[in-house]
């Protein structure tokens, strides 16, 4: 059975009947876990496993795990920083700021796979505007080139522990001060300005092989009407075309508020990937999920089913096995001066809301 087009959630720390059931239809390709999915390590490698053991090849089991406040697994694992971190070293010196970047980025991977999880959705790579609140420090820094820089690096620390990287939210979500969790919002700049600011982080990556890409809930009028992930001039003519990516396009959550621009859920889910997305996201609401993966039973794309293989995590090395690795004492360490720059009275901007069940 072949990955299909719809990541799916699941309610709780164990599959139910219903979720195996539904887990095994063709039109389904993944799983993101979210907080309410967690307990401990143990319990979360034995809900891998079961994910993992529905079909063969098995179903991409997914997470946003990207530090700070977007950290779903939290006790027992390692409390990685926010972006805005590296970005405040970043101003004091570009090289420790880098390495603490890849070795963060290789301990989320090498913690996440030791249970089972494929991949994270991250980095993101939007510029801190001072305008959204949703991204703020989870972004890697206020200009392009120290985006690029850092989040080179970080995917780089992801790849050494064999996982895949996400860019989001392209073309970037900076620019705009509404959520798109809760309002569509329009960025009225110019494509030029897009092209030369926002978007040189995607193609600094890409330029690196980022395996796939999120893109937003946003429109960009220079281009579209419609949000970029509804709109194929963004994901196929732009993205694909004139940026080169040749990996693989996850819609952003379709629940979101954004979306509701593109119709009802069938609707979202057939626009979305006629403009060019190869997975979807369809989270918190089965009912609605349950429509989507049934309008979807006969959809094909070869071509995005062999991108989506690509995602897999290349190993999962138990964790004991990992913490032999140098990166994990050193790793260790980054992590103290991180604790003791939190506390020393310089610390940085942090939102304490988390939306333990929202994709962002």
């Amino acid at each position: 059975m072949s990955l299909g087009p719809v990541m799916l959630d699941v309610a709780g720390t164990e599959l139910s009947a219903e979720d195996r059931e539904l887990l095994q239809h063709p039109a389904v390709g993944g799983v993101i876990l979210f907080a309410r999915n967690y307990q401990n390590p143990a319990q979360l490698a034995a809900l891998t496993a079961s994910i993992r053991a529905l079909r063969e090849p098995h179903l991409l089991v997914a997470v946003d795990q990207e530090g700070g406040r977007v950290q779903r697994f939290r006790e027992g694992f390692k409390r990685l920083p926010p972006a805005g971190y590296y970005a405040a070293l970043y101003q004091q010196s570009p090289v420790a700021a880098r390495q603490v970047a890849q070795h963060m980025g290789w301990l989320m991977a090498a913690e996440l796979q030791a249970v089972g999880v494929d991949f994270s959705f991250a980095p993101v790579l939007d510029i801190d505007r001072g305008l959204s609140r949703v991204i703020g420090d989870r972004a890697f820094g206020e200009q392009a080139q120290t985006v690029s820089d850092l989040t080179g690096a970080w995917m780089q620390g992801v790849r050494l522990a064999g996982m895949v990287s996400v860019g989001k939210h392209f073309p970037g979500h900076g620019g705009v001060t509404a959520d798109s969790h809760e309002a569509l919002p329009c960025d009225e700049r110019s494509f030029e300005t897009l092209w030369q600011e926002d978007m040189l982080p995607f193609g600094h990556l890409i330029a690196q092989g980022l395996e796939a890409v999120m893109p937003s809930h946003v429109v960009y009028p220079c281009v579209d009407d419609a949000p970029a992930g509804f709109s194929s001039a963004w994901l196929q003519t732009i993205l694909r075309g004139k940026m080169g990516f040749q990996g693989a396009i996850f819609s952003d959550a379709l629940d979101m508020a954004a979306a509701a621009a593109a119709g009802d859920f069938v609707g979202r889910a057939q626009a979305a990937l006629a403009a060019g997305c190869d997975q979807l996201l369809m989270c918190n609401n089965r009912v609605a999920a349950m429509t989507v993966v049934e309008a979807l039973a006969d959809y094909r794309d070869p071509a995005a089913q062999a991108r989506l293989a690509r995602l897999y995590s290349r190993h999962f090395t138990p964790l004991a096995q990992v913490q032999q690795h140098p990166y994990w004492a050193e790793a260790e360490t980054l992590l103290e001066q991180f604790a003791a720059y939190s506390v020393s009275g310089v610390t940085l901007a942090y939102d304490p809301t988390t939306r333990g069940g929202t994709v962002l």
